[in-house]
């Protein structure tokens, strides 16, 4: 029984504290979306501030792609939310975001998470 197409939901609970978790969330949610499966990408916490202008650049880790250059090929291509809460708990609205990020709750995760065929990762 077919349940539909795949669709791969990353869930990035850091920042730039934990700049490898952060990007290996980064990395497999571009390395999806290359290979033709839909992405979604959901920011909690401090990992939010990567979608705010100037957020990714200048971040890298050795021997990984550049997180901006992550985030510019995600926004080209998935999906991407800030979780509300995490947003306005850091004074962060949809005028502040970059083009293309949604600010949305936590009933938008869960329908994302529920939809046929979905499958998620948390870093």
């Amino acid at each position: 029984m077919d349940s539909g197409p795949a669709s791969l939901v990353v869930k990035v609970t850091c920042g730039t504290e934990a700049l490898e978790r952060l990007n290996q969330a980064f990395t497999v949610a571009a390395t999806a979306l290359a290979a033709d499966v839909e992405v979604s990408l959901w920011l909690t916490g401090d990992a939010t501030r990567t979608m705010l202008p100037g957020g990714a650049e200048g971040v890298e880790l050795p021997y990984a792609v550049p997180l901006a250059d992550l985030r510019d090929t995600l926004l080209d291509g998935a999906r991407v939310t800030v979780c509300a809460q995490c947003a306005a708990r850091r004074g962060i609205t949809e005028d502040d975001v970059l083009a293309g990020v949604a600010i949305r709750g936590a009933a938008a995760f869960v329908e994302e998470l529920m939809a046929p065929g979905a499958r998620a990762l948390v870093y």
